[in-house]
C-alpha cells in the first residue's frame, strides 16, 4: 500500500512537470503566434496606407487625364472654329476693308447666342439697310457657345464676319440666385469688344442685340452721333433707345434728347470710351453697372424720342421682364430722317443745358395731385414737380411711363427731368426738386 501510494506521488509530480511544460510551450506559441499577428496587422496597415496613397495618385492623374481631355477637345473645337473663320475670311475678302478708302464710321456687332430665328430675324431688318453704306457699316456677328444652327446661320449670310466666343471657364455667382447668364453676356460683351477695338482696331462700335430690327435712318443717325461722339467728350454713348418710347408717348422723330441714364439697346462708343471700360468691365449685369455715376462720371448720353431699333425678344435672359408693358408697344421710328444735313450743335453740352432748360421753363407749372386730370386741361407743354423717389412713382404711374430708378437716376431723366409726349404734342417733364436749379432756371 505504501509503495503504491508513493508511485501515485512520482505520478502526480511527472504529470505537473508535463503540465508546466505544455503550459509554456503554449505561452511561447501564443506568444510568438502574437507577434506574427502584430506584424501582420502592421503590414496590413501599411498595405493600406500605401493603397490609399496609390489610389489618390491615380485620382489625381485620372482628374489631369480629364482636365487634359477637356482641354483637348476646347482646342480641337477652337481649332475647327479657326479654320472655318479663315476659310470664312477668305471666302468674303475681309481684307478688302484695308484697301479701302472710306474709313468706316463704326463696326455693326450682333451679339448672338442660341437663338437662329431671332438671329435671322435681325440680321434681315439689318440687310434691308445696310446695302448702300456697306463700306461704312462693316458687320459682324458674334455668337456666345456653340449652338449650331446660329453659327449656320450667321456663316450663311456673305455680308457678315463671324466671330464665335467659346468659354468653358466655370462660373461663379457672387450672390446666391443670380442667374448665370448674366455673367456669361457680360464675359462675352468685353471678348467681343475688346476683338473689335483692339484686333480689329476700329474707332467705334455700334452694338445690337439678336433680338432687334431697325430704323431706316438707323445708320445715318450713327453717323451723324459719331460726329458728336467725336467732339464732345461729355458724351459717353450714343443710343437708339428711349425707355419711354411707347407709342402713346412719342410724336417727333427729329429730335434728340441727352440723358444721365444709360438706354441701351442699340448703342455706340468709341474707342477711348472702352480703353476706360475694359480693365474694369464687371462680371454681371454690365449694362446697370454703365449706370452706375461713378462709372460714368458725369457724362451723359444721347437718345431719340422715337426709337430707333424695336426690341421683339420676349424669350430671352431676361425672361420677358417688362416685354408686354414696356417693350411691345415701342414705336419704331418710320421717316427716313437726313440726319447729315441737320444742325445738331444743340446737343453739345453747354447748349443742350440752355436749350433744354427754355423747353423746362416754358412749360406750364402743375401742383398737386390727380397730374393727369390737370394735364388734360393745359394746351401747351407742363411740367410736374416730384419731391422724391416714391412721388415721381407715383405720378409715373398715373401716365403710365417707367418708374425705376437706378443709382438715384429715373430712366431716360436728364438733371432729374423725365420728358415724355402726352395727348399725341404736349410735352410733359417730370422734375425733381433740385432740377431747376441744375438747369439755373432758379438760384440755388
Amino acid at each position: 500500500m505504501a509503495r503504491f501510494s508513493c508511485d501515485f506521488r512520482w505520478l502526480l509530480l511527472v504529470a505537473a512537470v508535463a503540465f508546466i511544460f505544455i503550459q509554456m510551450r503554449l505561452f511561447a506559441t501564443q506568444s510568438k503566434y502574437a507577434d506574427r499577428l502584430a506584424a501582420a496587422v502592421e503590414a496590413e496597415n501599411y498595405c493600406t496606407r500605401q493603397t490609399r496613397l496609390y489610389i489618390d495618385q491615380i485620382s489625381m492623374q485620372q482628374g489631369q487625364i480629364v482636365a487634359l481631355k477637356d482641354e483637348k477637345k476646347r482646342r480641337d473645337e477652337e481649332t475647327v472654329h479657326l479654320r472655318a473663320l479663315v476659310r470664312d475670311l477668305e471666302r468674303k475678302g475681309l481684307q478688302r476693308l484695308n484697301e479701302k478708302l472710306e474709313v468706316p464710321v463704326a463696326a455693326v456687332v450682333v451679339m448672338a447666342c442660341n437663338r437662329a430665328d431671332y438671329l435671322e430675324r435681325t440680321v434681315n431688318s439689318i440687310l434691308k439697310y445696310h446695302g448702300s453704306v456697306a463700306s461704312k457699316y462693316p458687320l459682324f456677328v458674334s455668337q456666345d457657345g456653340p449652338d449650331s444652327k446660329v453659327k449656320s446661320k450667321a456663316l450663311s449670310y456673305d455680308q457678315i464676319t463671324y466671330m464665335q466666343h467659346l468659354d468653358y471657364e466655370a462660373i461663379r455667382t457672387e450672390r446666391p440666385g443670380e442667374l448665370i447668364a448674366y455673367y456669361k453676356i457680360a464675359r462675352h460683351y468685353k471678348w467681343a469688344l475688346d476683338k473689335l477695338f483692339y484686333k480689329h482696331n476700329f474707332s467705334k462700335v455700334v452694338i445690337l442685340e439678336d433680338d432687334m430690327e431697325i430704323a431706316p435712318d438707323f445708320f445715318e443717325y450713327f453717323e451723324a452721333a459719331a460726329g458728336l461722339l467725336d467732339r464732345d467728350r461729355s458724351i459717353m454713348a450714343v443710343s437708339s433707345w428711349n425707355d419711354n418710347g411707347q407709342k402713346q408717348f412719342v410724336h417727333d422723330p427729329y429730335v434728340l434728347y441727352r440723358s444721365d441714364f444709360f438706354p441701351g439697346l442699340g448703342w455706340m462708343l468709341s474707342k477711348e470710351t472702352w480703353d476706360e471700360l475694359s480693365p474694369k468691365w464687371p462680371k454681371a449685369y454690365w449694362d446697370d453697372w454703365l449706370r452706375l455715376k461713378e462709372n460714368h462720371k458725369g457724362r451723359q448720353f444721347i437718345r431719340p424720342e422715337v426709337c430707333r431699333t424695336y426690341n421683339f425678344g420676349e424669350h430671352g435672359s431676361s425672361l420677358g421682364q417688362f416685354f408686354s408693358q414696356y417693350l411691345a408697344p415701342i414705336k419704331l421710328n418710320d421717316v427716313n430722317v437726313k440726319w447729315k444735313s441737320m444742325d445738331l450743335s444743340y446737343l453739345v453740352e453747354d447748349n443742350y443745358l440752355e436749350y433744354f432748360a427754355s423747353l423746362v421753363k416754358k412749360a406750364k407749372p402743375i401742383h398737386g395731385a390727380d397730374a393727369v386730370v390737370k394735364a388734360n386741361g393745359v394746351d401747351g407743354d407742363v411740367r410736374i414737380k416730384y419731391s422724391d423717389q416714391p412721388e415721381f412713382e407715383s405720378i409715373a404711374r398715373q401716365f403710365g411711363i417707367f418708374e425705376e430708378w437706378k443709382d438715384a437716376v429715373p430712366r431716360a431723366a436728364y438733371k432729374g427731368v423725365v420728358v415724355f409726349r402726352y395727348q399725341t404734342t404736349k410735352r410733359v417733364f417730370l422734375y425733381g426738386p433740385d432740377s431747376l436749379q441744375q438747369l439755373r432756371i432758379e438760384k440755388t
